[in-house]
């Protein structure tokens, strides 16, 4: 990547920030239609791509929280009782308001973040998405009715908004995954707080800037949807604690997810949890290895591999071991490697030095275990690779015990494992910490079918010909063990960001009591 491509990129986002509102100085708290003077400590945001500022942020202070969370909890008295479909309306023109600025936010992402242009145009279609998801969903907010066991009574259950929810994002998605969390929940009648990654805080800023006409056209009351970009020394545990949020929606590490689930557990808050993943791909003996190593391409470079749902460990039969291994190493030998807005790059950087540091650290551990690097594994430097965030992608050859292995490491290294019969594949697939996404390249449905049952895949998703990355928002989005049990985007996800109640009306002129109890008052 040369020194021109690299001045380029600077030129090409330049535009499309001041379209989207974003500034070379940004405040860093907004309750959906007024921006607050922040005050906070100034926090630059330094594109991985080429090390460029992109702009800074005045945090905000725990004082800006606080007025957000006033806010909020005031708009919420009045949102809660706006119609459903009427919500939905407002969620339907934030998505067409998305349409209009998906090429600006899309490169925006891609220069913040680091992945490559066509994954962010992707992370903000997903925001699209969501926002036709919620608005089919603004009129589908059902209960059920259950018979009564008392004569002329009527049994049901119903859902209310539950309050303020709050909303804490990875790096790795900058936008789609807070429009997962705040469409549906803005549908269901909450109010939404968003915290931000610290290392993206612009996307989030340039999102709350584009839909804010939205909510004005609407009246839509000041506090619904609400952000604070701020690190934790402002907003940190005071957030996870804060009983006025009855839900904290959190996407990151497993670290991270056990110290949220335990402070707001202490308050018997509810969290949903969105945390790690360890994914695999098992290539069979009856695997059509066209598919399969197109998946596994993207599902291990994508992203330059910092993707929860990333493939991290691939599990081949024996019989197919030396052909795939061949194969993949020759396909990692084109992959383009540069700038994220070029259209024939298929990795970009990592986040940033640390993690490139991580990712090497890393290696060194699975050579100390016994492991055997059979590609990749360096650093890209100079000729328009200043940044020092551009790594070249590392196969490695392990075994599924190693501790390394065991941890979900955040970066483009895949680690080869042979089997030899389907039970000691799935064995080893479901023996790690984490649960979130899996899958099986097969033509036998005896072995697919196998992997789906209940002796199969323990992970959240599952999947058959497919890679491990890519979920739809159609389907609830989540995983078990230390990946935390939560899901979010479509199917029934919708119920965490709702209190369930259940009614019974008695339209007798008596008084039957359950179970058949007899209460006598004279």
């Amino acid at each position: 990547m040369s020194t021109e491509a690299t001045e380029s990129m600077k030129s090409a986002i330049g535009a499309d920030l001041e379209k989207i509102g974003v500034s070379d100085m940004n405040n860093g708290a907004s309750t959906g239609t007024n921006w607050f003077e922040t005050t906070g400590e100034v926090l630059d945001s330094y594109s991985p791509a080429d090390g460029s500022l992109i702009g800074s942020i005045r945090q905000a202070t725990s004082e800006d929280y606080e007025k957000v969370v006033q806010t909020a909890q005031t708009a919420f008295i009045e949102w809660r009782m706006w119609p459903a479909p009427k919500r939905g309306e407002v969620v339907r023109q934030i998505g067409d308001e998305l349409r209009k600025y998906k090429s600006e936010l899309g490169k925006l992402v891609s220069y913040e973040m680091g992945k490559i242009y066509q994954e962010g145009l992707g992370e903000v279609q997903e925001m699209i998405d969501i926002c036709d998801f919620a608005v089919g969903l603004s009129r589908q907010l059902h209960g059920y009715t259950m018979h009564s066991e008392r004569p002329r009574h009527r049994m049901y259950e119903q859902y209310h908004p539950l309050g303020i929810v709050g909303v804490i994002s990875a790096f790795n998605f900058p936008v789609a995954v807070w429009s997962w969390n705040a469409m549906l929940a803005m549908v269901c009648g909450d109010c939404v707080i968003w915290k931000p990654s610290s290392k993206v805080m612009l996307c989030a800023i340039a999102t709350h800037k584009i839909i804010g006409d939205v909510l004005r056209r609407n009246q839509v009351p000041e506090g619904v949807v609400n952000l604070v970009a701020a690190g934790s020394k402002y907003v940190g545990d005071n957030f996870l604690a804060d009983k006025r949020i009855p839900l904290i929606s959190a996407t990151g590490s497993t670290r991270v997810g056990r110290r949220v689930g335990k402070i707001v557990g202490e308050r018997l808050g509810r969290s949903l949890l969105e945390l790690g993943g360890n994914n695999a791909i098992i290539i069979t003996e009856n695997a059509d290895l066209n598919l399969a190593l197109r998946a596994v391409l993207f599902g291990a470079v994508g992203t330059c591999g910092q993707r929860c749902t990333s493939t991290r460990r691939l599990i081949i039969h024996e019989s197919q071991y030396a052909e795939f291994v061949t194969r993949l190493v020759k396909a990692y030998g084109h992959i383009k490697i540069g700038s994220p807005l070029s259209k024939d790059t298929l990795v970009g950087p990592m986040i940033d030095k640390g993690a490139v540091k991580d990712y090497l650290n890393a290696i060194e551990e699975v050579k100390k275990e016994g492991g055997k690097i059979i590609y990749g594994g360096g650093i890209l430097d100079g000729n328009g690779y200043e940044s020092g965030c551009y790594v070249i992608p590392a196969i490695a050859e392990v075994q599924n015990h190693f501790k390394m292995v065991q941890e979900e490491t955040f970066a483009p290294l895949l680690y080869l494992i042979k089997y030899k019969n389907i039970d000691e594949a799935i064995a080893m697939q479901n023996d790690v910490p984490q649960g979130l996404s899996s899958s099986i390249f097969s033509r036998n449905i005896l072995e697919s079918e196998k992997f789906l049952s209940h002796e199969g895949s323990d992970c959240g998703i599952a999947n058959v010909n497919i890679g491990t990355s890519g979920a739809e928002i159609g389907g609830a989005f989540g995983g078990e063990k230390d990946t935390g049990g939560g899901r979010e985007s479509g199917s029934d996800s919708w119920k965490i960001y709702m209190r369930r109640q259940t009614n019974t009306i008695n339209y007798s002129n008596d008084l039957p009591l359950a179970q058949g109890i007899t209460f006598e008052t004279e």
